[in-house]
């Protein structure tokens, strides 16, 4: 019985696992590697195994780092199930259709240019087709449910708290008359994040493979996020300018539309006109009210007494190009969620166009910025950016929220450490390697057993 780390091992991204046994193979996660243009070339890399072989695939969440390279599996001949959360599958159904797209599209733009340097052509990684053809092998399960998925291999899924249908992965196996219980973190989720529940606690494993994206450092506390958010919403009511939030389209979306309907009033929400302006984000959000029995108990007691959760009277949806353009000709009390959450793309760069360089104009920056991006230029304190060629100066007023992340922090992983009896061993994944090592260091201080294994490497399970 061994695991083999392909990927999310030393780095945050490209999530899989391989689970050999002398009866079985189980993929766990199969997703994309994200970062430079080095980096997401190796997602074109042949896979380190043979996909026919492999008898069942456990996915964590929707998360593209996660889920993003399925279609590229079934495309190289996997013809097993998916086991995942309902709600999952739901998500993926809308977030591989986006993948594909956005595949087609950069490939269309490469080859443009590679055709006017006489180069080869590029095929797409996969298609909206083929994305789309993936969904068929998913199978939904229902958390804390066991299911066999594969010679003496059985699976319960438990709830994660990362974003909607985000799973814990407990796997018991069986082989050579021995049995051992393997539990994959998948992503943890923010202790005491709107909507979702608390990550739930495993008590019994042979072996722990956890995240540690977070594992060196902790988030600021809710109650001090929930009043800069409305300070910010203040002082920008005062200026009657238009407000920008740059945002993810699957979980902070949903999360801001949740706090604006518990601070309606007391913001000032009222005197706004509130869009979200990504189709994506539209349809996510569909995703989480239909999926609303997965909410935590706050959420459910204000769907009771407030109606459905993600439901403003000012709210509008803009799911078309035109919707989207009409909203540029707003010059005042607009509130525009758009996608994407780092600024690299979509809408919100056409709504920076039109108001980034006002003076009463006001983003709000909800999300992690990564180095390179637009976001990060703006959180940087940039004084011009360049859009489509244009130079355009910055006179709108940057803010930045604290605290907003979806991961668990170093206190929430070794919280959700704890449940465990008798400090089963570690190994960390998804993590850069400052991450890794600090939390390590303080898992070995309470004498866990760690290793941190690098891309490839295989751990033997006793």
């Amino acid at each position: 019985m061994q695991i083999r780390f392909l990927g999310a091992a030393r780095e945050v991204t490209g999530s899989c696992f391989l689970l050999e046994t002398s009866q079985a193979r189980v993929l766990i996660d199969c997703g994309l590697i994200q970062g430079s243009w080095k980096d997401e070339a190796r997602n074109r890399d042949p896979f380190a195994f043979a996909p026919g072989d492999i008898d069942a695939v456990v996915l964590t969440h929707a998360h593209l780092d996660h889920s993003g390279r399925l279609p590229l599996l079934i495309k190289a001949g996997y013809r097993g199930a998916i086991y995942t959360q309902r709600a999952t599958r739901d998500l993926c159904r809308i977030m591989l259709k986006d993948s594909g797209h956005l595949q087609e599209k950069d490939v269309q733009w490469e080859n443009r240019k590679r055709q006017r340097k006489g180069l080869p052509l590029l095929e797409p990684l996969y298609t909206v087709t083929d994305a789309q053809d993936c969904m068929q092998y998913f199978k939904g399960m229902d958390y804390d449910v066991e299911r066999r998925i594969a010679p003496g291999v059985w699976l319960r899924l438990r709830d994660a708290g990362h974003i909607l249908g985000s799973a814990i992965a407990e796997l018991r196996v069986q082989d050579q008359g021995a049995e051992r219980r393997l539990v994959f973190s998948g992503d943890l989720g923010h202790h005491g994040a709107p909507i979702l529940r608390d990550p739930v606690k495993v008590a019994q494993a042979d072996l722990v493979i956890m995240e540690s994206t977070y594992g060196e450092r902790c988030h600021r506390d809710w109650d001090s996020t929930w009043q800069e958010l409305g300070e910010v919403m203040r002082v920008a009511s005062e200026g009657r300018g238009n407000i920008l939030i740059p945002a993810f389209a699957v979980g902070r979306t949903q999360e801001l539309l949740y706090i604006f309907q518990q601070h309606y009033q007391d913001w000032g929400l009222n005197s706004w006109n509130i869009f979200v302006d990504s189709p994506m984000a539209i349809a996510a959000t569909e995703v989480y009210a239909r999926h609303w029995r997965l909410h935590d108990i706050e959420a459910a007691q204000s769907r009771k007494h407030n109606g459905e959760p993600f439901s403003l009277p000012n709210l509008h949806f803009s799911r078309t190009a035109s919707q989207s353009m009409a909203i540029n000709k707003i010059r005042s009390g607009a509130m525009v969620i758009a996608g994407s959450g780092m600024c690299t793309g979509g809408r919100i760069k056409h709504h920076f166009k039109h108001n980034l360089w006002r003076n009463d104009c006001h983003v709000i920056i909800v999300g992690f910025q990564a180095r390179g991006t637009l976001g990060r230029a703006l959180v940087d304190g940039a004084k011009h950016v360049r859009l489509w060629g244009e130079t355009i100066r910055v006179g709108a007023k940057i803010h930045t929220i604290g605290g907003l992340s979806a991961h668990a922090d170093q206190a929430g992983l070794l919280d959700w450490y704890s449940g465990f009896q008798g400090r089963p061993p570690v190994a960390l994944v998804h993590g850069e390697e400052t991450s890794i090592a600090t939390l390590g260091d303080v898992l070995r201080e309470r004498q866990v057993k760690v290793t941190q294994p690098r891309h490839g490497e295989v751990l033997e399970i006793d």
